[in-house]
């Protein structure tokens, strides 16, 4: 069937409050007249300024990192400059770190309930409506930028593994004979260009940024600015910061590939004019030797290039991620060859380590191009990384001080053998009953287009077993009204109907229950359920003894009985009766999950082969 594309973006991994100072204005042309401005991947926002607002987020039963400022505040330096290089300073870059760990009213257990796309819709909604982002006078594109404490499965991100039934299992990634780089299975970052909304999300989870492997600022600038404005996976992958899963290099040694930035309006004009290099930026390193030490052997750091090394350098290293940072005394002979050494450790463990150089003085009576070339003054020589001490290459070091809640195995059963993606089974030729139901293929995702009609539905051809959690992402494009998600118990159809504009507000109820609808059954809930272009994350839960719908983890309709005080109006019935269904009242809504996870039983799909197979 036919399908159309937006530039819309949800990827995977593998996948401060100051206000930063601001890159440079655009160049302007040879002959005076301003430059066209840069904008999102498909052309709709003006991307001249960037404003992204970076949150740590805290679940309500964990605590903070106790120097979680230092390595959000050096992520965002790292961001900064990357962009105004790769860019040219045409687009400037400007990150505001929230001021304090947001705590999440959540749980760990509560937020990570469900799969990946669960946790960041869950995540991204909640910090979204309390910080509530959006354009200020002077335009800049705004981007919500989370920082999470936790994967969407439990690991030690310091240890890089994951609890397992026989102990823990490594869960994490080697390249170059050892050195630690980002994605994991427990992981779970991910991406979303809102372009109705005219903003970005990006959620990096622990293991993303908390321990400072290579390329973990990748991975900050791949999910909160590349995809957050648009850009896609370039095809092929070629290894620049915008490919699925590059960590050949730390941020500064990356790139954004030319043709991605000619969809963001970038020229060969823009690039002859780009400001001096800041060569600290674009070149130092700091590198383990060896990657993977054993216990008892001398480690060093080799620093390069040696004219980045300057006096005042400072190097510390911590062996837990809750722990001190403890400072390393320098060598002069040693230091003038670029080597740091770190001495010996005397057990299997993880370490992390930090270089920071002395802050250069800026020249004030520099030329105009020296000073285009700064972001936040020059480039101090400064690393963060990570490494390993193993008994044997295939030895982790066991985790410790682990938090109680990365310590339990995954309480939900794997998503890809026991939850069911309806729209896969969704054919809106087929399956459509009223309105004009469309669908899209967004990188390499399904999502179903509710028309603004009145009594539109479609059917969900999958028959629901005894017990199950149907979980939903829907998007309201137009000013919000009803709802409504076909659910059936036993063999009682029956809807939940959420947001329905009613004289004197929104109401939300089930339908029916004992014959009677929203107007006088005791389901009956009044408040406004959605708001316009933001995503919302629908639970319902149906058992034999009730039906509970939670709106964006908030308890809204929980009611118990027998399946067979529940029936379905004429009015939003469907050919199939076994079908589960969706339907929407005078609002259009982008469906952007439809997924079923069977609690008790076995459900079965209505598709037959030949309908798939023609597809």
């Amino acid at each position: 069937m036919p399908r159309t594309r937006t530039v819309r973006h949800l990827a995977p991994l593998m996948v401060l409050a100051c206000l930063m100072m601001a890159i440079p204005a655009s160049a302007s042309a040879d002959d005076g007249e301003k430059a066209p401005g840069l904008t999102t991947g498909d052309g709709r926002h003006s991307i001249d300024t960037i404003r992204a607002t970076v949150v740590y987020f805290v679940p309500s039963d964990r605590q903070p990192l106790p120097d979680w400022r230092e390595r959000v505040e050096w992520l965002c330096e790292r961001v900064r400059r990357f962009h105004h290089r790769e860019l040219a300073g045409r687009s400037r870059l400007v990150t505001t770190i929230h001021p304090e760990p947001f705590r999440s009213a959540g749980s760990t257990g509560a937020l990570r309930a469900g799969d990946g796309d669960a946790t960041f819709f869950r995540t991204l909604t909640e910090v979204d409506r309390a910080l509530d982002i959006g354009r200020d006078a002077d335009g800049a594109f705004p981007v919500l930028l989370v920082l999470s404490d936790i994967n969407w499965r439990p690991l030690d991100d310091f240890s890089r593994q994951s609890p397992a039934e026989n102990g823990w299992k490594f869960d994490g990634a080697l390249a170059d004979g050892g050195l630690h780089v980002p994605g994991a299975s427990a992981g779970g970052s991910r991406a979303v260009y809102l372009a109705d909304r005219g903003r970005g999300w990006g959620l990096v989870s622990g293991d993303g940024w908390r321990v400072p492997c290579r390329g973990s600022d990748c991975v900050v600038y791949h999910e909160g600015i590349g995809h957050a404005i648009g850009l896609p996976h370039p095809e092929p992958a070629d290894g620049s910061v915008m490919s699925q899963g590059q960590y050949r290099s730390a941020l500064a040694q990356s790139w954004v590939e030319a043709g991605q930035k000619k969809q963001l309006g970038f020229t060969a004009d823009d690039a002859a004019k780009a400001p001096p290099a800041d060569p600290v930026f674009d070149t130092f390193t700091a590198t383990p030797e060896p990657a993977m030490p054993r216990p008892g052997q001398p480690v060093a750091l080799r620093l390069f290039p040696l004219e980045h090394i300057s006096p005042g350098l400072r190097v510390e290293v911590q062996t837990s991620l809750r722990g001190p940072w403890t400072s390393v005394p320098l060598e002069a002979e040693a230091l003038q060859k670029g080597l740091v050494s770190l001495g010996r450790f005397d057990r299997p463990c993880g370490v992390g380590w930090r270089v920071t150089g002395p802050t250069p003085k800026i020249d004030t009576e520099a030329g105009d191009d020296a000073k285009r070339a700064a972001v936040d003054g020059p480039s101090a020589a400064a690393a963060w990384g990570y490494f390993q001490v193993r008994i044997a290459p295939d030895a982790p070091p066991l985790p410790v001080d682990v938090d109680p809640t990365d310590r339990l195995p995954a309480t939900a059963r794997s998503a890809a053998t026991t939850t069911v993606d309806l729209l896969a089974l969704v054919d809106p030729r087929r399956d459509g009953v009223a309105g004009e139901w469309t669908d899209h293929e967004v990188d390499g995702r399904r999502e179903l287009l509710a028309p603004k009609a009145l009594g539109a539905r479609i059917e969900l051809p999958y028959a629901p077993p005894e017990a199950y959690r149907l979980t939903l992402i829907v998007e309201p494009l137009d000013e919000p009204n009803g709802l409504t998600i076909g659910l059936r118990s036993g063999d009682n159809r029956f809807l939940a109907l959420l947001g329905f504009g009613a004289a004197g507000g929104r109401v939300s109820a089930l339908e029916n229950v004992d014959g009677r609808n929203v107007a006088d059954n005791p389901t009956r809930i009044e408040g406004e359920v959605f708001r316009k272009n933001l995503p919302a994350e629908i639970v319902a839960t149906v058992e034999t003894g009730g039906v509970t719908v939670t709106v964006d983890g908030r308890p809204w309709i929980d009611w118990q009985g027998k399946p067979e005080r529940l029936s379905l109006s004429d009015y939003w019935q469907t050919p199939r009766q076994e079908a589960l269904f969706l339907g929407a009242y005078d609002c259009r809504y982008r469906i952007l999950r439809a997924t079923l996870e069977p609690l008790w039983g076995e459900g079965r799909s209505l598709v037959d082969d030949g309908d798939a197979k023609g597809r």
